[in-house]
């Protein structure tokens, strides 16, 4: 567990490379293969600060298990999403910039670049608006990823929730999340948008995750 720890701490200082985050907010946390347990950024403290020891271990309903820390108050959201979706080994939260202006429009983003059909299949969603502390975030998060292709979802006025097989992953599709909600916009204010045809995006998405890369 403490190589994970220590993997967890390193992905957070991937949210601040890519400038996800802003002072203490956004989250990563990490299922434990094999148990009912998972790994939390402590809430309210920054990233500087952040060690193998003061990620929060809690169980699948939230409650704190181990740490001296209170864990984030994203945590009820994370457990939800690692009970309802089993799949899942990883969740990242963040307020990123752009990705988070298409969600306080209530907007989702519209697939019209190549990379978006290889890492989300389609358009990036948006989810219901929910208050923090309790598991309505999770939920909204479940419900609308549920039979979806993109790993990442974009909370209605809040901001990015997204999902991977392993925490690393759902890091990678927060950073690839905000990359085309960039593009898109600036994209948007010179002109319209050109759909990709739902065919290619298949074909592309099928290329991607299935060819693409080392094997």
């Amino acid at each position: 567990m403490n190589k994970l720890r220590q993997e967890l701490v390193a992905l957070h200082a991937e949210l601040v490379r890519y400038n996800l985050v802003a002072w203490t907010a956004g989250n990563v946390s990490a299922r434990i293969p094999g148990e009912d347990l998972f790994l939390i950024k402590p809430s309210g403290v920054s990233y500087d600060d952040l060690s193998a020891e003061s990620m929060v271990l809690c169980d699948l309903d939230g409650k704190l298990v181990e740490g001296e820390l209170s864990p984030s108050s994203d945590t009820a959201a994370h457990a939800y999403v690692y009970r309802a979706m089993p799949e899942v080994g990883g969740v990242v939260h963040t307020h990123s910039t752009y990705a988070t202006a298409w969600a306080a429009r209530d907007e989702p983003i519209p697939c019209v670049l190549t990379a978006m059909a290889d890492e989300f299949g389609g358009e990036i969603p948006v989810g219901p608006f929910a208050l923090i502390g309790n598991d309505d975030i999770g939920k909204g998060i479940v419900a609308t990823l549920s039979g979806h292709r993109s790993p990442a979802v974009l909370m209605r006025n809040h901001g990015v929730f997204s999902i991977g097989k392993d925490a690393r992953a759902a890091v990678k599709a927060a950073v690839m999340c905000e990359d085309v909600a960039r593009t898109v916009h600036i994209a948007r204010a010179g002109g319209p948008l050109v759909p990709i045809a739902p065919g290619d995006i298949d074909a592309l998405y099928d290329r991607y995750q299935n060819v693409y890369g080392q094997r």
